[in-house]
């Protein structure tokens, strides 16, 4: 019977570094799958099939969160977009991330930065490591 770090180590090779902490302003390069069906209803129909459109979306926010657990590792970046908090989770093996831009590092004293949720404006502000 395989315990789940060997079944891992089988199925991931070689694990990403990802050199994150919380606190961290990331850019994060998310590829996004559109699926654009074809035209009209009826005859036509089956003529115009489906097609696919990759594209790359970026999110640019704060690691507020980091959970390591080997493959399954994750973080979650949290910004304000038109005054709402808007929070994301990435997996950091996911092969849709294409990149994680680390943009700046600040200075945090925890681990988990759920206490910026209630922070608005100046009192949400982190130093900045030089």
């Amino acid at each position: 019977m395989l315990s789940m770090p060997q079944i891992e180590a089988a199925d991931f090779p070689q694990a990403r570094p990802a050199d994150l902490r919380p606190g961290d302003k990331v850019r994060v390069h998310v590829r996004i799958v559109e699926v654009i069906a074809g035209g009209k209803a009826g005859r036509t129909a089956g003529k115009l099939a489906d097609r696919t459109k990759v594209r790359t979306q970026v999110f640019e926010g704060t690691v507020i969160a980091l959970r390591r657990a080997g493959h399954r590792s994750t973080f979650t970046v949290r910004k304000i977009s038109y005054g709402v908090g808007v929070e994301r989770v990435f997996p950091i093996e996911s092969p849709n991330v294409e990149q994680i831009e680390i943009v700046a590092r600040h200075r945090v004293r925890r681990a988990k930065l759920y206490y910026m949720r209630g922070l608005r404006g100046r009192s949400a502000r982190l130093k900045t490591v030089r």
